[in-house]
């Protein structure tokens, strides 16, 4: 089995949810007899896998574009964060805004040689 931990630097907040009414609420979940308003140590790696899976995947397809195409580094980097932007905007892909930033920021590590960062 792999190693299933997650990095410190990986968000751990869901995206707050909202609730009409006048009195305040707090949004929980009922998980095995418990509530939680956090996720899980399964849902959390379960995330995680997907967003490392996801900037292997665009630095991949950075690396492809800046052989093939002449890209910078830098311009690559940015049309790979505004594709992944736009799915997430329109609905097609499940990530918070901060899973997203994440998966920018270990596309750019997966791009940097060593001690270039």
């Amino acid at each position: 089995m792999t190693d299933r931990q997650v990095p410190a630097d990986f968000p751990r907040e869901p995206d707050p949810g909202g609730v009409t009414g006048v009195q305040p609420k707090l949004l929980v979940r009922e998980v095995d007899g418990r509530y939680l308003s956090a996720l899980t140590d399964e849902e959390l790696w379960v995330r995680y896998d997907a967003c490392e899976d996801l900037a292997a995947q665009l630095s991949e397809y950075a690396l492809r574009k800046i052989a093939t195409s002449g890209l910078t580094r830098d311009v690559a980097l940015n049309r790979a964060e505004k594709g992944m932007r736009l799915k997430v905007d329109a609905g097609e892909w499940d990530f918070s805004q901060l899973e997203v930033a994440w998966v920018i920021k270990r596309t750019r590590q997966l791009l940097l040689p060593e001690g270039d960062e």
